[in-house]
């Protein structure tokens, strides 16, 4: 399915209405929220969610954590307070901790972010809930939106389908991140893509230190 044509009908949609719905978007950092963003503000009364138990060390929670805080602040967009709840990702990653990236620890971590999204909109009676991980090249927008057709169900409310990453959303969330000054992170914030990446570094080093010069 292609979902940012879905993520199309529904702004035109919203667009016809004459009060703006209320849209509670789960955040996995600011540079990625950037662009999406300025694609939605037209459209919703946007209020920012950081739940992201993934992240392991505290201090890269806080950092990223202030970077949105610092984006909202720019952007005047409020922003749903949680906690680092990493004890959540911990218990849910047992049993795959040999899983590469892309694989199904990476769908269970999709659903425990959207599931929280989901109930808190749920309680403070949000329209809409969504989320900007599927602007990442990385992840995967058809788990994402079949995560989160599910809970539409089970919640009752309305699902934000998109693919971010289309029509160049990616690409802009790097440019805008240059303009607002905001830190990128190189992983996604759990310590098996930590490992994975100090991996490949460490093997993109050694196939540098011995390969012969001309």
């Amino acid at each position: 399915m292609n979902y940012d044509m879905v993520l199309e009908k529904i702004l035109e949609q919203v667009k016809e209405a004459k009060k703006k719905p209320r849209l509670l978007l789960h955040c996995c950092c600011a540079p990625c929220s950037s662009a999406c963003i300025e694609r939605l503000f037209p459209f919703f009364e946007i209020t920012l969610f950081f739940y992201n138990p993934n992240i392991e060390e505290k201090e890269e929670y806080e950092k990223r954590k202030q970077e949105l805080l610092k984006l909202a602040k720019m952007k005047k967009i409020q922003v749903e307070d949680t906690t680092h709840e990493k004890e959540a990702f911990q218990k849910m990653s047992v049993g795959y901790e040999k899983e590469k990236e892309r694989g199904k620890r990476c769908f269970l971590c999709y659903q425990l972010r959207l599931t929280k999204t989901a109930q808190v909109a749920l309680e403070k009676h949000f329209d809409y809930f969504g989320t900007t991980l599927s602007i990442s090249p990385f992840k995967n927008a058809n788990w994402i939106n079949e995560i989160g057709s599910s809970l539409e169900k089970e919640t009752g409310i309305h699902y934000l389908y998109a693919d971010f990453k289309k029509k160049n959303g990616y690409q802009k969330s790097i440019l805008l991140s240059k303009k607002y000054g905001l830190y990128r992170q190189d992983y996604c914030g759990c310590r098996f893509s930590k490992e994975e990446r100090m991996a490949k570094k460490n093997t993109k080093l050694n196939y540098s230190s011995n390969t012969p010069s001309n």
